[in-house]
């Protein structure tokens, strides 16, 4: 059986150690039953991750790329501000629904004593965050706010999704409820601060389920 290659070695780290995670949690999260998982010692990963923080903050920055793509191939080729605003609603849902893992130690990860998020690389992630905040701005200009906080309106549309995405993957929804619906619903509501003036929601993007 041949040798897992230096990158093939990585990848294996990185899943196993987003598996114990979700798990096990971030005080559950040892380099040594890693390294037996995957096969290699314990010196090994740390020629790869300095050290566990190291390894959580590889994992949260493959995560945001992976939204950040999300993201990219929701609004390509679409021009209008709402409706690019809506794609990126059902892009966050569908993104934390489909990587679990990846949404639970991006979001909802609190460990108390985990070094901080490298303040270049959070910028870079909150980028995608922001990107509600650059719609909501195209889509009603500077004047359209009436009085409101452009920035605090967007966090609160993000807020909204996240809610739902974290009640979905816990299983914290009533199964009598119709999940593709509360998806769609949910992207209404979050975007009820550019309601049209005779205030008719937008009018949310079907996922391809939904319209064959």
């Amino acid at each position: 059986m041949s040798r897992p290659s230096s990158s093939e070695l990585r990848r294996a780290i990185l899943d196993e150690a987003r598996r114990v995670l979700v798990e096990n949690g971030y005080m559950g999260l040892s380099m040594r039953p890693i390294a037996r998982e995957v096969g290699c010692t314990a010196t090994s990963i740390y020629l790869y991750f300095e050290s566990k923080d190291a390894l959580i903050h590889a994992l949260i920055d493959e995560g945001m790329e992976r939204l950040q793509e999300q993201f990219q191939t929701a609004v390509d080729g679409v021009d209008e501000p709402r409706r690019r605003l809506a794609r990126l609603a059902r892009a966050y849902l569908d993104f934390g629904l489909e990587n679990p893992e990846y949404y639970e130690i991006m979001f909802m990860l609190h460990p108390q004593l985990m070094e901080r998020y490298p303040p270049d690389r959070y910028r870079r992630a909150r980028r995608n965050l922001e990107m509600f905040h650059d719609e909501m701005v195209a889509a009603l200009g500077p004047a359209g706010w009436d009085g409101r906080d452009p920035k605090t309106e967007s966090t609160l549309v993000w807020t909204s999704l996240h809610g739902t995405v974290s009640l979905l993957i816990a299983h914290r929804v009533d199964v009598s409820i119709d999940r593709e619906a509360l998806i769609e619903r949910a992207v209404r509501q979050a975007l009820r601060s550019l309601d049209d003036p005779d205030n008719a929601a937008i009018e949310p993007p079907q996922s391809d389920a939904a319209r064959n």
